[in-house]
């Protein structure tokens, strides 16, 4: 009996032992090391910091308002290019409340670094009495105007030390100490960038790509080393190896733009003419509204390649990224041309960052043409200026519906304020 017990016993202990041996083994495994935090984006001196390295677009979301925008009044302002005036509407009532003279063919208004100025960019196409008027938030009143050569659009640089005046006529970037603004403190030529005109910034401040309307093409200025770092032509077919061509890089030997005639009948047919410019919220990509190719190109900042093209809608025209900043809205202009016919096949397209596709698209009830504009500050409307139509359109963000607003000759490059933010960049208001 007692060795049949042993044999039995014996077993039944080498089993609790392994099962002891394994969990204390189990308990003192090291556990791994946890992921390192991303190194935070190193800006450029002066440059406020990025909060949100996947979302540059984290600080304007609609609860996040400066205190450099308390007490000013909500209102759009509508700069009417042929009118020479800006249309004042009262959001609430949606009625033009005020409209006031300013300088010579106005085209955008833009808000400044600092939040506290609203400025007129009167550039006087083909005259030379180009002009800015400031324009106070707190009362909504226009002040003296300064003159100013050509300022077809203005930007700032992300330190807010400089204005910088698209003088799209002369291909050049004037740069003025803010404190000074109508003088010129150095300009950066861009003699290979035709029609100058919209611009966003990399996700550091370090560079920044412009458009050039006349050229098909877009130019990356180093804002560190105040020069041209290349210029890329842009296409529909960017994916074919006889469509795509480097017009310029310094350093690089020039490739030649190929003949048109050799690309095929559909090239031909289709030349850029590229407008409005916004980043990826990861800084990496770039989305570039083209008018006659009805669609967004997406450019690699980085390497100044272009890696795709997004059909939305004719003549693409206006880009706004959503309060979340997780859509695009892309204003399709309805026109292919400079000056267009109204109540064209207007639209807005709602663009995935995500995906890179277009969800939805909405189109202008009765035709239109959606120009320019920006998002309310709690992101429920879309305000885009009727180019062609004298209106303005104030979109539905979550339904698409649109309710029109009466306003001057050829309304351009509305803005909506105040809007949610730390500091401007420009244009209509690329807040960041």
């Amino acid at each position: 009996m007692r060795t049949m017990s042993r044999v039995i016993l014996l077993p039944s202990l080498f089993v609790a032992l392994g099962a002891t041996t394994w969990w204390v083994a189990a308990q003192t495994t090291t556990p791994p090391a946890p992921a390192a935090a991303p190194a935070p984006i190193v800006t450029v001196p002066g440059m406020p910091g990025v909060p949100d390295r996947n979302n540059l677009y984290s600080e304007t979301v609609s609860e996040r308002m400066s205190p450099a925008v308390a007490g000013a009044l909500p209102r759009v302002y509508v700069p009417n290019r042929s009118a020479h005036t800006v249309s004042v509407i009262d959001p609430a009532t949606l009625k033009v409340i005020d409209t006031f003279k300013v300088g010579i063919h106005p085209q955008h208004v833009v808000p400044s670094w600092d939040l506290k100025t609203l400025w007129v960019a009167n550039n006087a196409e083909g005259r030379n009495d180009g002009s800015l008027t400031p324009v106070d938030p707190l009362t909504g009143k226009p002040g003296p105007q300064i003159m100013v050569e050509d300022p077809y659009n203005m930007y700032w640089s992300p330190d807010g030390k400089y204005a910088i005046v698209v003088a799209e006529a002369f291909k050049r970037l004037d740069f003025r100490d803010v404190r000074s603004i109508n003088k010129i403190d150095f300009t950066i030529p861009t003699p290979l960038c035709a029609g100058i005109n919209h611009a966003d910034f990399s996700i550091d401040g370090r560079y920044a790509l412009f458009t050039c309307e006349f050229g098909g093409a877009i130019t990356k200025i180093d804002l560190v080393n105040r020069k041209v770092l290349g210029t890329l032509r842009l296409t529909q077919y960017y994916n074919r190896p006889d469509a795509l061509a480097i017009i310029d890089q310094p350093g690089k030997k020039p490739k030649k733009v190929p003949d048109p005639a050799q690309l095929g009948a559909e090239i031909c047919t289709t030349p850029g003419m590229p407008q409005d410019v916004r980043a990826s919220p990861d800084g990496k990509l770039f989305y570039v509204a083209d008018m006659m190719a009805d669609g967004v190109h997406v450019v690699d900042g980085e390497t100044l390649r272009q890696v795709g093209f997004v059909p939305t809608g004719v003549g693409a025209h206006g880009l706004y990224p959503s309060r979340d900043g997780k859509k695009l809205y892309v204003a399709n202009r309805g026109s292919n041309q400079i000056r267009g016919k109204p109540k064209g096949p207007g639209s807005v397209s709602v663009l995935d960052f995500a995906s890179g596709k277009v969800e939805q698209t909405w189109p202008i009830p009765g035709g239109g043409s959606p120009d320019m504009g920006n998002v309310s500050a709690d992101g429920k409307y879309l305000w885009l200026s009727g180019r062609y139509d004298n209106v303005v359109y104030r979109i539905d963000t979550a339904s698409g519906a649109v309710d029109k607003i009466k306003v001057g000759a050829e309304p351009h490059g509305l803005t909506v304020w105040p809007q949610p933010g730390r500091y401007s960049l420009g244009h209509t208001g690329n807040l960041r």
